[in-house]
């Protein structure tokens, strides 16, 4: 009998063993980082469709989307840290609620507008080096099975041929480089007015410049607009492994040259 005792008891403190690392997980992932999987091209090529990554969310500070279950000990959002110009973010959408990743182009204050493609921030055209092509293979990608677009006769280029598009490095205000991707000589948002950052406010966009609705486009017809700090839920830091596959569970098609990356 005390052998069958000793039994139950080994399986009830493993049980509870299990029930407690689950419950300071699900604490750990709330409170400190959140997992997002890229399901869009709009970032490319610094992000590609099946990048697997946790997202910083104290790098900034407690919001309502980075508190414990929703519960916040003070309401509003307390910053730790002000996002940096340059820095990738995952944000809440101001309308729909939805998780999105772009990158910080415009801080509150700040004036942007863009002109043949390229930043006018704060009146100063932000540079662009041209930096070769970025190719990659026109055929279905990610869960969704989306088409990528490209530069070299986009809509002629047949499956499983080379898509190109041109490549820059951009350089921000204070040093940050990045790549830029471009598909469009004369794209839909290639040429806009000034838009003046609110106070409490911030402006958004995706490296794949020609492929991304972003703060560029107003909440009014689908685009971001600008993004209040509340909705702010971190920054992501480190790619830990990347998927070419429809899930990220088909480990064969992960992309070895990804694992641990550094999102720049």
């Amino acid at each position: 009998m005390a052998s069958k005792d000793k039994t139950d008891g080994g399986i009830v403190e493993t049980i509870k063993t299990i029930v407690y690392a689950l419950l300071i997980a699900g604490i750990f992932r709330t409170l400190f980082f959140q997992p997002f999987w890229i399901p869009s091209g709009s970032m490319k090529d610094t992000l590609l469709i099946g990048d697997f990554l946790f997202v910083n969310k104290m790098a900034y500070g407690y919001s309502k989307y980075s508190c414990p279950f929703g519960i916040c000990p003070i309401s509003g959002r307390i910053l730790f840290s002000e996002p940096e110009r340059g820095d990738v973010v995952v944000f809440s959408h101001p309308v729909t609620g939805a998780d999105f990743i772009k990158r910080l182009i415009g801080l509150p204050g700040d004036t942007i507008k863009m002109r043949d493609g390229n930043i006018i921030l704060n009146d100063v055209e932000v540079p662009q080096t041209p930096d070769g092509v970025f190719a990659e293979e026109r055929a279905p990608q990610g869960p969704l099975a989306s088409l990528p677009r490209c530069e070299n006769s986009d809509g002629a280029v047949g499956l499983g041929a080379e898509c190109t598009k041109s490549r820059f490095t951009e350089t921000l205000p204070g040093g940050r480089i990045h790549s830029v991707l471009n598909i469009d000589t004369n794209g839909r948002a290639d040429n806009t007015d000034v838009f003046t950052v609110p106070a409490g406010h911030y402006f958004f966009m995706g490296d794949n410049r020609d492929n991304s609705t972003d703060s560029r486009f107003g909440q009014a017809v689908g685009g971001v607009g600008f993004v209040p700090a509340e909705n702010l839920i971190g920054r992501a830091d480190r790619i830990m492994f990347s998927s070419a596959g429809a899930s990220l569970f088909y480990f064969w098609t992960w992309r070895s040259d990804r694992f641990f990356k550094a999102v720049e």
